[in-house]
């Protein structure tokens, strides 16, 4: 799933906010020793950070059908959000100020990554993959943190968050469908009976008392019997 939106956000930043044949976009983590080695303008698309968003944790298990049969059964996909500190690398900060805005207004146009970049998992699944742009941090973490924890100097960034589904991989096959439905009878097949010949028993079920007095409640079933080979 994680490659899948790196994917996604290249797509959509090469698409939109930059020409690629003079910004390069990356993944890297923006430590010092990196950004000495930077050769031209960067876009750098960090990974700093995975949770869970338990809101989306759905319980139980799902069906999966083939028309009315259903094939198997599968628990729901889990949903986790991707945080990832987007800055600009060049030589002028008037650079960058122009690369961040054009970073903004790129994903500021969709609150969900387009159809058209999603590949894999995430296009198979179907769901939408909300994206949130430069919302107030956590409380227990700080963007100050992050660029500390990296050795690096601060840096004007965005903080952008992608929703994005993941299966949880178990499922459980479903049995054979039924072709011809059996009942047993107490004491084994009757053959001396035809098979035309129709038997009546009450069995006790909820919602029609009996004539016996008793409080029971039955209905009647049908069996139908096996015809003896001669």
């Amino acid at each position: 799933m994680i490659p899948e939106v790196d994917h996604a956000l290249r797509t959509l930043i090469e698409r939109e906010a930059v020409d690629p044949t003079e910004v390069e976009v990356a993944f890297d983590a923006p430590t010092k020793d990196w950004a000495g080695r930077r050769t031209g303008p960067t876009v750098d698309v960090y990974l700093y950070d995975i949770r869970e968003d338990l809101r989306r944790r759905e319980r139980g298990w799902l069906n999966e059908y083939d028309g009315n049969r259903i094939l198997a059964r599968h628990m729901p996909p889990r949903f986790f959000k991707l945080s990832y500190l987007v800055a600009a690398w060049t030589q002028r900060p008037e650079d960058e100020h122009r690369l961040l805005a054009a970073l903004m207004t790129c994903l500021l146009r969709y609150e969900a990554l387009p159809a058209e970049v999603l590949t894999g998992s995430l296009a198979a699944l179907g769901f939408p993959i909300p994206v949130s742009v430069a919302l107030p941090p956590p409380e227990d973490r700080s963007f100050a943190d992050v660029w500390t924890a990296l050795g690096g100097e601060l840096k004007p960034s965005l903080d952008i968050v992608v929703t994005a589904p993941i299966e949880a991989g178990r499922a459980i096959p479903a049995g054979p469908p039924v072709q011809r439905p059996t009942v047993l009878v107490a004491g084994g097949i009757d053959n001396s009976v035809p098979q035309e010949t129709v038997g009546r028993r009450p069995v006790p079920v909820v919602g029609q008392p009996d004539d016996s007095g008793s409080g029971a409640k039955t209905t009647e079933v049908r069996v139908r019997r096996r015809q003896r080979k001669k």
